[in-house]
């Protein structure tokens, strides 16, 4: 089993990662494998509206969010971790979460996936970017794994961060309960439980 973490900080090793790497070491710690993948801190654009994915089943933009789609088609589960930027997900994460998730429901790479999400702020705004993050994975038909409390840390280094004992062990939590559910959906496989078949998609457009 893999799970991949997905830092959308443009500080490579800075809050966001010291959050993510508390969630991946209890992941490790369950025997499941880990990936934390950077954005970086180079220009990503954000999704046009082309509607190519929908075709090609990846993004017409060849950069990291089809990197990420080839590895996410292989991957058991997801963490998608964001500074808090005016009470709000980063906007390097927005770009790549709006493009990787219209490409990749397309290829069929996240629905009965457990995904998470985790918000870092130096002080306030954590709620609304996790609030913000979670409804990529809530119309996506993934399981969301919750921890004792909201998936947030608090701090302006990864030294305080780390002080910050409760968000450190919601953490470790939050990678302990994703495990658990990575097993748990393991043995409902190999006892002949599988993923709900989707109903053919109805959408119902709002005019007069």
């Amino acid at each position: 089993m893999k799970v991949l973490l997905v830092n959308g900080s443009p500080h490579h090793e800075g809050c966001t990662y010291t959050a993510l790497e508390e969630v991946a070491s209890m992941l490790r710690e369950a025997g499941v494998e880990t990936e934390i993948v950077w954005l970086g801190v180079h220009p990503l654009a954000g999704c046009i509206g082309c509607g190519s994915c929908a075709k090609e089943k990846r993004c017409f933009r060849d950069d990291i969010v089809n990197e990420f789609l080839d590895k996410a088609a292989e991957a058991d589960g997801f963490v998608f971790g964001s500074p808090v930027h005016y009470a709000a997900a980063s906007g390097t994460i927005t770009s790549f979460l709006d493009r990787a998730f219209y490409a990749g429901n397309r290829r069929g790479v996240f629905a009965g996936k457990p995904g998470a999400v985790v918000a870092s702020c130096r002080r306030g705004g954590a709620s609304a970017a996790f609030d913000q993050l979670n409804k990529y994975l809530t119309i996506s038909s993934m399981p969301v794994v919750s921890s004792q409390y909201w998936n947030q840390v608090h701090g302006n280094t990864p030294d305080e961060v780390r002080q910050d004992l409760e968000g450190m062990q919601t953490m470790r939590t939050l990678g302990r309960n994703m495990a658990w559910l990575l097993r748990c959906i393991e043995a409902g496989r190999r006892a002949g439980i599988d993923f709900p078949q989707a109903e053919p998609g109805v959408r119902t457009n709002f005019i007069r």
